[in-house]
């Protein structure tokens, strides 16, 4: 679903991101948390793994909410999935990691880079499932005759 493939797609950016040097941080927060969790003993590839899985697991989960629960999805909705995803993070996750609310005791670099990720993650949700709910609706139009649409073109 598309969901998946845009949570395959945020990835490859943080990874952009790590590796040009333009992350906060040497470790991506995905990594911090099962770290945090797991305990930084664990080995490092399998850490990596459940990062990855956790990452991806998240993304999709909430991608399905969106999907499931908001009718008609939007650009607009998907950006608010993406801020307050971004919330959550700011206010729960950081903090568990001892980073402080917002990366306060790390860096106010963090915030804004998160908030840009998590807004490229929620513009592209919305964008694309608004594009699959359209194609969707016009191929079972082709097929059954659908009432006109309520909203204004």
């Amino acid at each position: 679903m598309i969901f998946q493939d845009l949570t395959l797609f945020v990835p490859l950016v943080m990874f952009l991101v790590v590796i040009t040097g333009m992350s906060p941080r040497p470790n991506p927060i995905p990594l911090a948390l099962v770290s945090q969790v797991f305990g930084a003993t664990a080995p490092k590839p399998l850490l990596m793994v459940l990062a990855i899985f956790a990452h991806l697991a998240y993304g999709g989960f909430w991608g399905t909410v969106l999907a499931v629960s908001i009718r008609p999805v939007t650009v607009w909705k998907g950006i608010g999935l993406g801020v307050f995803l971004w919330l959550v993070m700011q206010l729960v996750f950081l903090p568990f990691l001892g980073w402080g609310i917002f990366g306060s005791a790390i860096t106010p670099r963090i915030a804004v880079v998160t908030l840009v990720l998590h807004v490229i993650y929620g513009t592209t949700l919305g964008f694309l499932m608004a594009h699959w709910e359209a194609v969707r609706k016009e191929d079972v139009c082709a097929t059954v005759p659908c009432p006109p649409s309520s909203h204004p073109a």
